[in-house]
Protein backbone atom coordinates (compact mmCIF):
# COMPACT_ATOMS: atom_id res chain seq x y z
CA UNK A 1 0.00 0.00 0.00
CA UNK A 2 1.09 3.77 -0.50
CA UNK A 3 -0.65 7.21 -0.63
CA UNK A 4 -1.58 9.01 -3.22
CA UNK A 5 -2.04 12.99 -2.93
CA UNK A 6 -4.77 14.93 -4.49
CA UNK A 7 -4.60 19.08 -4.23
CA UNK A 8 -7.27 19.93 -2.00
CA UNK A 9 -9.88 22.83 -3.44
CA UNK A 10 -9.79 26.21 -1.00
CA UNK A 11 -11.66 25.92 1.66
CA UNK A 12 -12.06 26.57 5.18
CA UNK A 13 -8.66 26.33 6.99
CA UNK A 14 -6.53 25.88 3.27
CA UNK A 15 -7.83 28.97 2.08
CA UNK A 16 -4.59 30.45 2.54
CA UNK A 17 -2.28 27.52 3.37
CA UNK A 18 0.81 28.16 5.11
CA UNK A 19 3.81 26.97 2.70
CA UNK A 20 7.35 25.98 4.20
CA UNK A 21 10.01 28.05 2.59
CA UNK A 22 11.75 25.26 0.08
CA UNK A 23 14.92 24.22 -0.36
CA UNK A 24 15.06 22.15 -3.51
CA UNK A 25 18.35 20.03 -4.38
CA UNK A 26 18.93 18.55 -7.65
CA UNK A 27 22.03 17.01 -9.35
CA UNK A 28 21.90 19.55 -12.11
CA UNK A 29 19.90 22.48 -14.13
CA UNK A 30 21.05 21.61 -17.78
CA UNK A 31 19.32 18.30 -18.72
CA UNK A 32 16.94 19.33 -21.68
CA UNK A 33 15.00 16.06 -20.71
CA UNK A 34 13.97 16.89 -17.12
CA UNK A 35 11.00 18.81 -17.66
CA UNK A 36 9.63 18.17 -14.52
CA UNK A 37 12.23 19.23 -12.14
CA UNK A 38 12.04 22.45 -14.43
CA UNK A 39 8.38 22.66 -13.16
CA UNK A 40 9.30 22.17 -9.45
CA UNK A 41 11.91 24.79 -9.58
CA UNK A 42 9.72 27.25 -11.67
CA UNK A 43 6.42 26.75 -9.68
CA UNK A 44 6.54 25.31 -6.66
CA UNK A 45 5.64 27.71 -3.76
CA UNK A 46 7.65 29.60 -1.32
CA UNK A 47 11.29 27.97 -2.54
CA UNK A 48 13.99 29.72 -1.08
CA UNK A 49 17.09 27.84 -2.52
CA UNK A 50 17.88 25.94 -5.56
CA UNK A 51 21.05 24.22 -4.81
CA UNK A 52 22.34 22.68 -7.68
CA UNK A 53 26.37 20.86 -9.31
CA UNK A 54 26.34 18.82 -6.44
CA UNK A 55 29.92 17.82 -6.62
CA UNK A 56 30.74 21.54 -6.06
CA UNK A 57 27.14 22.79 -4.65
CA UNK A 58 25.77 26.22 -6.04
CA UNK A 59 23.19 28.33 -5.50
CA UNK A 60 22.75 29.88 -8.79
CA UNK A 61 26.11 30.94 -10.20
CA UNK A 62 27.64 30.93 -6.36
CA UNK A 63 29.71 28.30 -4.76
CA UNK A 64 27.27 27.36 -1.41
CA UNK A 65 30.72 27.35 0.58
CA UNK A 66 33.38 29.64 0.67
CA UNK A 67 36.07 29.16 -2.27
CA UNK A 68 38.58 30.91 -0.76
CA UNK A 69 41.88 29.02 -0.31
CA UNK A 70 41.89 29.32 3.60
CA UNK A 71 38.22 28.16 3.97
CA UNK A 72 39.20 25.36 1.97
CA UNK A 73 42.21 24.08 3.10
CA UNK A 74 40.43 24.07 7.01
CA UNK A 75 37.65 22.02 5.22
CA UNK A 76 39.91 19.45 3.91
CA UNK A 77 42.06 19.96 7.04
CA UNK A 78 38.89 18.64 9.80
CA UNK A 79 37.67 16.54 7.11
CA UNK A 80 41.58 14.69 7.47
CA UNK A 81 41.49 14.75 10.98
CA UNK A 82 37.68 13.87 11.81
CA UNK A 83 38.12 10.91 8.94
CA UNK A 84 34.96 12.32 7.67
CA UNK A 85 34.05 10.24 4.54
CA UNK A 86 35.41 11.58 1.07
CA UNK A 87 31.65 13.21 0.05
CA UNK A 88 31.92 15.50 3.77
CA UNK A 89 32.89 18.69 2.30
CA UNK A 90 29.97 18.72 -0.51
CA UNK A 91 27.56 17.79 2.48
CA UNK A 92 29.02 20.83 4.15
CA UNK A 93 28.39 23.21 1.64
CA UNK A 94 24.71 21.90 1.23
CA UNK A 95 24.16 22.49 4.74
CA UNK A 96 25.60 25.82 4.58
CA UNK A 97 22.85 26.84 1.73
CA UNK A 98 20.11 25.29 3.55
CA UNK A 99 21.15 27.18 6.98
CA UNK A 100 21.82 30.60 4.81
CA UNK A 101 18.17 30.04 2.74
CA UNK A 102 16.53 29.54 6.12
CA UNK A 103 14.81 26.72 4.72
CA UNK A 104 11.84 24.88 6.69
CA UNK A 105 11.33 21.68 4.42
CA UNK A 106 14.46 19.75 1.58
CA UNK A 107 12.53 18.22 -1.41
CA UNK A 108 15.49 15.96 -2.77
CA UNK A 109 15.30 14.94 -6.53
CA UNK A 110 15.94 11.80 -7.28
CA UNK A 111 17.15 8.98 -4.74
CA UNK A 112 21.05 8.91 -4.25
CA UNK A 113 20.53 13.19 -4.24
CA UNK A 114 17.89 11.65 -0.53
CA UNK A 115 21.54 9.85 0.36
CA UNK A 116 23.79 13.08 0.43
CA UNK A 117 20.94 15.34 2.35
CA UNK A 118 19.20 13.14 4.54
CA UNK A 119 21.90 13.30 7.28
CA UNK A 120 21.91 16.66 6.82
CA UNK A 121 18.64 17.15 7.43
CA UNK A 122 18.68 15.09 10.60
CA UNK A 123 21.22 17.65 11.69
CA UNK A 124 19.06 20.19 10.68
CA UNK A 125 16.08 18.60 11.73
CA UNK A 126 14.46 19.74 9.10
CA UNK A 127 11.96 16.95 6.81
CA UNK A 128 13.04 15.42 3.56
CA UNK A 129 10.78 14.68 0.80
CA UNK A 130 12.95 12.52 -1.47
CA UNK A 131 11.42 12.44 -5.41
CA UNK A 132 11.95 9.30 -7.25
CA UNK A 133 12.39 10.07 -11.49
CA UNK A 134 13.28 6.47 -12.75
CA UNK A 135 16.34 4.92 -13.02
CA UNK A 136 17.41 5.91 -9.25
CA UNK A 137 14.38 3.18 -8.78
CA UNK A 138 14.78 0.81 -11.01
CA UNK A 139 18.86 0.52 -12.51
CA UNK A 140 20.11 -2.79 -10.91
CA UNK A 141 23.59 -1.66 -10.46
CA UNK A 142 22.15 1.65 -8.78
CA UNK A 143 20.18 0.00 -6.60
CA UNK A 144 22.85 -2.84 -5.34
CA UNK A 145 24.86 0.21 -4.64
CA UNK A 146 22.37 2.48 -2.49
CA UNK A 147 20.46 -0.78 -0.56
CA UNK A 148 21.69 -0.20 2.56
CA UNK A 149 21.94 3.66 1.97
CA UNK A 150 18.54 3.83 0.77
CA UNK A 151 17.46 1.57 4.34
CA UNK A 152 18.96 4.63 6.28
CA UNK A 153 17.68 7.39 4.20
CA UNK A 154 14.09 5.58 3.98
CA UNK A 155 14.34 5.38 7.83
CA UNK A 156 14.93 9.53 8.52
CA UNK A 157 12.86 11.15 5.77
CA UNK A 158 9.40 12.22 5.78
CA UNK A 159 8.15 11.00 2.32
CA UNK A 160 8.95 9.37 -0.53
CA UNK A 161 7.46 10.37 -4.01
CA UNK A 162 6.96 8.15 -6.66
CA UNK A 163 6.09 8.88 -10.40
CA UNK A 164 4.01 5.84 -10.91
CA UNK A 165 2.36 2.54 -9.10
CA UNK A 166 5.14 0.32 -10.32
CA UNK A 167 8.05 2.56 -9.12
CA UNK A 168 6.12 3.43 -5.46
CA UNK A 169 5.21 -0.84 -5.17
CA UNK A 170 9.66 -1.06 -5.75
CA UNK A 171 10.19 2.02 -3.49
CA UNK A 172 8.56 -0.19 -0.97
CA UNK A 173 9.96 -3.18 -1.66
CA UNK A 174 13.19 -1.50 -1.01
CA UNK A 175 12.73 -0.85 2.34
CA UNK A 176 10.48 2.53 2.18
CA UNK A 177 7.68 2.36 5.15
CA UNK A 178 4.18 2.66 2.94
CA UNK A 179 3.12 5.49 4.97
CA UNK A 180 5.37 7.72 3.51
CA UNK A 181 5.19 6.95 0.01
CA UNK A 182 2.95 8.78 -2.39
CA UNK A 183 2.36 7.89 -5.48
CA UNK A 184 2.37 11.80 -7.72
CA UNK A 185 2.46 11.67 -11.36
CA UNK A 186 4.15 14.35 -13.28
CA UNK A 187 1.69 16.70 -15.41
CA UNK A 188 1.36 18.28 -18.51
CA UNK A 189 1.30 22.23 -19.22
CA UNK A 190 -2.21 21.60 -20.89
CA UNK A 191 -2.22 25.12 -22.43
CA UNK A 192 0.44 24.25 -24.40
CA UNK A 193 0.19 21.56 -25.35
CA UNK A 194 -2.91 21.22 -27.09
CA UNK A 195 -5.19 21.47 -30.59
CA UNK A 196 -4.42 18.33 -31.97
CA UNK A 197 -7.03 17.03 -34.89
CA UNK A 198 -5.84 13.55 -36.05
CA UNK A 199 -9.27 12.92 -37.74
CA UNK A 200 -7.82 15.56 -40.24
CA UNK A 201 -4.32 15.11 -40.07
CA UNK A 202 -1.83 12.43 -42.24
CA UNK A 203 -0.86 9.66 -41.01
CA UNK A 204 1.69 10.86 -39.44
CA UNK A 205 3.29 9.55 -35.98
CA UNK A 206 5.51 11.49 -33.77
CA UNK A 207 8.09 10.09 -30.89
CA UNK A 208 9.41 12.15 -28.36
CA UNK A 209 12.44 10.64 -26.54
CA UNK A 210 16.07 9.96 -25.87
CA UNK A 211 17.39 7.60 -27.86
CA UNK A 212 18.13 4.65 -25.06
CA UNK A 213 17.83 1.28 -24.63
CA UNK A 214 14.75 1.98 -22.49
CA UNK A 215 12.75 3.78 -25.08
CA UNK A 216 13.82 1.07 -27.54
CA UNK A 217 13.37 3.39 -30.98
CA UNK A 218 14.70 0.32 -32.97
CA UNK A 219 11.68 -1.33 -31.85
CA UNK A 220 9.66 1.60 -32.81
CA UNK A 221 11.20 1.65 -36.39
CA UNK A 222 10.75 -2.16 -36.64
CA UNK A 223 7.14 -1.31 -36.08
CA UNK A 224 6.35 1.45 -38.57
CA UNK A 225 8.32 -0.32 -41.11
CA UNK A 226 5.10 -2.84 -41.03
CA UNK A 227 2.85 -0.12 -41.36
CA UNK A 228 4.55 1.58 -44.37
CA UNK A 229 4.71 -0.94 -46.37
CA UNK A 230 0.69 -1.66 -45.82
CA UNK A 231 0.34 2.25 -45.73
CA UNK A 232 2.98 3.92 -47.89
CA UNK A 233 1.69 7.51 -46.72
CA UNK A 234 2.68 6.57 -43.46
CA UNK A 235 5.44 9.00 -42.14
CA UNK A 236 7.44 8.62 -38.57
CA UNK A 237 8.85 11.82 -37.47
CA UNK A 238 11.54 10.97 -34.19
CA UNK A 239 12.87 14.26 -32.12
CA UNK A 240 15.09 13.62 -29.43
CA UNK A 241 19.27 12.49 -29.21
CA UNK A 242 21.29 9.69 -27.98
CA UNK A 243 23.52 7.07 -28.21
CA UNK A 244 21.68 4.88 -30.42
CA UNK A 245 20.67 7.43 -32.72
CA UNK A 246 22.81 6.62 -35.29
CA UNK A 247 22.15 2.99 -35.47
CA UNK A 248 18.42 3.86 -35.79
CA UNK A 249 19.49 5.63 -38.96
CA UNK A 250 21.10 2.67 -39.74
CA UNK A 251 18.56 0.31 -39.16
CA UNK A 252 15.94 2.76 -41.33
CA UNK A 253 18.27 2.74 -44.20
CA UNK A 254 18.73 -1.34 -44.07
CA UNK A 255 15.03 -1.77 -43.45
CA UNK A 256 14.52 0.53 -46.47
CA UNK A 257 12.42 3.03 -44.73
CA UNK A 258 14.47 6.42 -44.45
CA UNK A 259 12.35 8.74 -46.93
CA UNK A 260 9.37 7.61 -44.81
CA UNK A 261 11.28 8.42 -41.54
CA UNK A 262 12.55 11.87 -40.32
CA UNK A 263 15.39 12.40 -37.49
CA UNK A 264 14.81 15.60 -35.90
CA UNK A 265 17.45 15.75 -33.33
CA UNK A 266 16.66 17.46 -29.70
CA UNK A 267 13.92 20.25 -30.08
CA UNK A 268 12.41 22.79 -27.54
CA UNK A 269 9.29 22.18 -25.93
CA UNK A 270 6.99 24.45 -28.52
CA UNK A 271 8.85 22.41 -31.52
CA UNK A 272 7.61 19.37 -30.15
CA UNK A 273 4.00 21.05 -29.63
CA UNK A 274 3.54 21.63 -33.06
CA UNK A 275 5.13 18.30 -34.27
CA UNK A 276 2.26 16.92 -32.09
CA UNK A 277 -0.57 18.89 -33.17
CA UNK A 278 0.12 18.10 -37.08
CA UNK A 279 0.40 14.43 -36.48
CA UNK A 280 -2.11 11.56 -36.06
CA UNK A 281 -0.82 9.54 -33.18
CA UNK A 282 2.10 9.41 -31.15
CA UNK A 283 4.37 6.31 -30.36
CA UNK A 284 6.81 5.20 -27.88
CA UNK A 285 7.79 1.62 -27.51
CA UNK A 286 9.35 1.84 -24.11
CA UNK A 287 10.94 -1.71 -22.45
CA UNK A 288 12.47 -2.59 -18.95
CA UNK A 289 16.17 -1.96 -20.04
CA UNK A 290 18.85 -4.93 -20.02
CA UNK A 291 20.83 -2.99 -16.97
CA UNK A 292 17.20 -2.80 -15.43
CA UNK A 293 16.42 0.64 -16.42
CA UNK A 294 12.69 1.82 -16.73
CA UNK A 295 10.73 4.65 -17.37
CA UNK A 296 8.85 6.31 -14.54
CA UNK A 297 5.88 8.17 -16.15
CA UNK A 298 7.39 9.30 -19.84
CA UNK A 299 6.76 13.21 -19.98
CA UNK A 300 5.87 12.96 -23.44
CA UNK A 301 2.85 10.15 -23.56
CA UNK A 302 1.20 12.72 -21.15
CA UNK A 303 1.97 16.38 -23.80
CA UNK A 304 0.67 13.56 -26.59
CA UNK A 305 -2.72 12.80 -25.04
CA UNK A 306 -2.86 16.81 -23.86
CA UNK A 307 -2.26 17.73 -27.49
CA UNK A 308 -5.07 14.94 -28.33
CA UNK A 309 -3.03 12.58 -30.14
CA UNK A 310 -4.08 9.15 -29.43
CA UNK A 311 -1.11 7.34 -28.15
CA UNK A 312 0.37 3.47 -28.94
CA UNK A 313 2.51 2.56 -26.23
CA UNK A 314 3.54 -0.92 -24.35
CA UNK A 315 2.46 -2.04 -20.73
CA UNK A 316 5.55 -0.41 -18.87
CA UNK A 317 6.38 0.98 -15.83
CA UNK A 318 3.82 4.57 -15.58
CA UNK A 319 2.45 4.19 -18.92
CA UNK A 320 -0.47 2.08 -18.04
CA UNK A 321 -1.41 4.82 -15.16
CA UNK A 322 -1.98 7.45 -17.60
CA UNK A 323 -3.15 5.37 -20.84
CA UNK A 324 -6.74 4.24 -21.05
CA UNK A 325 -6.04 0.93 -23.37
CA UNK A 326 -8.60 1.10 -26.12
CA UNK A 327 -9.63 4.46 -25.15
CA UNK A 328 -6.94 7.10 -25.31
CA UNK A 329 -4.78 5.10 -27.09
CA UNK A 330 -3.37 1.19 -27.35
CA UNK A 331 -0.83 -0.77 -25.12
CA UNK A 332 1.20 -3.36 -26.75
CA UNK A 333 3.45 -5.87 -24.45
CA UNK A 334 6.54 -5.20 -23.79
CA UNK A 335 8.65 -6.29 -27.55
CA UNK A 336 5.55 -6.85 -29.14
CA UNK A 337 6.38 -5.06 -32.69
CA UNK A 338 4.08 -7.56 -34.83
CA UNK A 339 0.79 -5.87 -31.76
CA UNK A 340 2.15 -1.72 -32.25
CA UNK A 341 2.48 -2.19 -35.83
CA UNK A 342 -0.92 -3.64 -36.21
CA UNK A 343 -2.42 -0.64 -33.49
CA UNK A 344 -0.56 1.77 -35.35
CA UNK A 345 -1.62 0.33 -38.70
CA UNK A 346 -5.33 1.02 -37.70
CA UNK A 347 -4.82 4.40 -36.49
CA UNK A 348 -3.12 5.48 -39.87
CA UNK A 349 -6.31 3.67 -41.78
CA UNK A 350 -8.35 5.11 -39.52
CA UNK A 351 -8.79 9.16 -39.20
CA UNK A 352 -11.68 8.99 -37.21
CA UNK A 353 -10.94 6.26 -34.93
CA UNK A 354 -8.11 8.52 -33.88
CA UNK A 355 -9.96 11.51 -33.79
CA UNK A 356 -11.91 9.59 -31.09
CA UNK A 357 -9.54 7.95 -29.38
CA UNK A 358 -7.39 11.33 -29.59
CA UNK A 359 -10.50 13.48 -28.06
CA UNK A 360 -10.62 11.37 -24.92
CA UNK A 361 -7.11 11.39 -24.58
CA UNK A 362 -7.10 15.24 -24.08
CA UNK A 363 -10.20 15.21 -21.78
CA UNK A 364 -8.64 12.05 -19.79
CA UNK A 365 -5.12 14.29 -19.32
CA UNK A 366 -6.68 17.72 -18.35
CA UNK A 367 -9.12 15.76 -15.37
CA UNK A 368 -6.13 14.15 -14.07
CA UNK A 369 -2.84 14.82 -15.07
CA UNK A 370 -2.51 18.72 -15.32
CA UNK A 371 0.43 20.31 -14.26
CA UNK A 372 -0.46 22.79 -11.57
CA UNK A 373 -3.24 20.02 -10.46
CA UNK A 374 0.12 17.37 -9.84
CA UNK A 375 2.09 20.66 -8.60
CA UNK A 376 -0.45 21.69 -5.94
CA UNK A 377 -0.49 17.78 -4.96
CA UNK A 378 3.51 17.62 -4.52
CA UNK A 379 3.51 21.21 -2.29
CA UNK A 380 0.21 19.60 -0.34
CA UNK A 381 2.71 16.69 0.27
CA UNK A 382 6.16 18.91 1.10
CA UNK A 383 3.33 21.09 3.48
CA UNK A 384 1.53 18.04 5.31
CA UNK A 385 4.77 16.47 6.20
CA UNK A 386 6.20 19.79 7.27
CA UNK A 387 3.68 20.47 9.55
CA UNK A 388 4.29 20.61 13.12
CA UNK A 389 2.32 18.25 14.11
CA UNK A 390 4.17 15.63 11.74
CA UNK A 391 7.61 16.68 12.30
CA UNK A 392 6.91 15.49 15.89
CA UNK A 393 5.85 12.22 15.06
CA UNK A 394 7.93 11.95 12.10
CA UNK A 395 5.20 10.27 9.64
CA UNK A 396 2.34 12.15 7.49
CA UNK A 397 -0.34 12.95 8.05
CA UNK A 398 -3.66 10.91 7.31
CA UNK A 399 -5.17 13.49 4.71
CA UNK A 400 -4.38 11.17 1.45
CA UNK A 401 -6.21 8.42 0.39
CA UNK A 402 -4.41 4.84 -0.31
CA UNK A 403 -4.51 3.57 -3.40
Amino acid sequence: MYRTQTSRSPSGTDLQPIRPRLAIVTPSLSAVSETFIRAHIERLPNIVAVIHSLYEPRVGDRHAASQSLPARAVRKLYRIVTRKPWDWEITHAIGVAIRRARAQAVLAEYGPTGILVAEVCQRLSLPLIVHFHGYDASVRDVLEQHRESYRKMFATCQAVVGVSKTMCERLRMLGADPNKVYYNPYGVDCEQFQGAAPERAPPVFVAVGRFVEKKAPHLTLLAFAEVVRREPQARLRLIGEGPLLGVCQQIAAGLGIARSVAFLGAQAPDVVAAEMRAARAFVQHSIEASNGDCEGTPVGVLEAQATGLPVVATRHAGIPDVVQDGETGYLVAERDVPGMAERMYALAVDPALAGRLGKTARQHIASNFNMQQRLDALADIIRTVASPKNKARGTPSASTAAL
